[in-house]
């Protein structure tokens, strides 16, 4: 994160005089080291197939691996009534606090994602005023937490019919609501086509020095979702990584990043990265330590997918973070255990 406020500072100060007199300087929101808590709160049960439930002592365990913060997807849209008020099912909004308190409780910065809120995705106009109302709930409900800790995320990787064109659109109703309870919590939104790194290109965000940008990352497709059934048609299995080509987008990428931070004075941070499990596990560290090394510099934080479940970092059937995947990152690791 360091490195992107620099050369934001260097940026800014370069720029002629036009680009100084538009551009503020924003400072970088403090994702730093991040992880995902994927599979958990937006599927549809926490309990299914074998998935481990989130509990205190999890987020207690990220923050000793050396975690800055986590990112907590939740399924709203399930959730909550499909007509006016839009009114969040109690036990549902209890289990969601319940988890955030857990994770703010180990000193961990939080954001909370609303996650495949499928209806403003394939029918912006008719989805943003249920998403707005969901958020007037979510921010109300949250609003005593402390901003230095707690941040919302609108909407995950818009897609389909929600684009740059109409996103803040379909969003600015959601962003209002929010602004009601919470006129200055840090707010996190991301750009079209499932907010990849060039979403950024025109991803124009409102006059709110409270809005922070995001991107997510997983390229090469064919490298990162080899082998992932959701995926029609699924990349095939055997793609390595670090290829010339693999090196050379990675300079190009980290100069779009450059290039939004040029344009808008904001420094994005990168919400999702990893590779699937089918990966090999040295091939999924290798992966994470290239986009640590080369492209998470110029954000202001990586948040990886995922801590366990689905991409995982950490291994809960047998009790310990999956060797190499923690250092990939620059985290310390686990060190091995003195045999008495």
């Amino acid at each position: 994160m360091r490195k992107a406020a620099l050369l934001l500072m260097t940026l800014v100060q370069l720029a002629p005089t036009p680009l100084r007199a538009s551009v503020v300087q924003q400072v970088p929101l403090p994702v730093g080291k991040c992880v995902n808590t994927g599979n958990h709160l937006e599927t549809p049960s926490e309990d299914a197939n074998g998935q481990k439930r989130l509990e205190a002592a999890d987020f207690v365990r990220i923050r000793a691996a050396g975690f800055d913060t986590v990112r907590i997807p939740v399924d709203w849209y399930k959730h909550s009534a499909s007509a006016p008020p839009y009114r969040i099912e109690p036990k549902w909004l209890d289990r969601v606090d319940e988890v955030v308190r857990q994770a703010l409780a180990a000193h961990l910065h939080v954001i909370l994602d609303s996650h495949n809120f499928n209806l403003v995705h394939s029918n912006p106009a008719e989805g943003s005023p249920w998403l707005g109302e969901v958020w007037r709930q979510v921010a109300a409900h949250f609003a005593r937490q402390p901003t230095s800790q707690l941040w919302f995320e609108i909407e995950n990787e818009p897609h389909d019919k929600l684009t740059n064109a109409n996103l803040m659109a379909t969003l600015g109703p959601a962003l209002a609501a929010i602004r009601e309870s919470n006129p200055d919590r840090p707010v996190v939104i991301g750009g079209q086509n499932w907010s990849g790194i060039d979403s950024l290109a025109t991803l124009d965000l409102p006059d709110d020095p409270h809005v922070y940008a995001t991107f997510h990352y997983y390229e090469p497709f064919a490298f990162t979702h080899q082998g992932a059934g959701w995926v029609n048609p699924s990349p095939p299995l055997g793609r390595h990584y670090g290829l010339p080509e693999d090196k050379a987008r990675l300079i190009t990428d980290a100069a779009k990043v450059d290039a939004f931070v040029a344009r808008t004075g904001r420094v994005p941070f990168i919400g999702e990265s990893g590779a699937f499990e089918s990966v090999p596990l040295a091939e999924r560290a290798d992966y994470l330590r290239a986009i640590s090394t080369s492209l998470a510099p110029h954000t202001s934080g990586l948040c990886v997918w995922a801590y366990t479940n689905t991409f995982p970092m950490w291994d809960h059937v047998g009790g310990h973070w999956l060797p190499g995947m923690l250092e990939a990152i620059g985290l310390p690791g686990e060190k091995p255990s003195k045999s008495k």
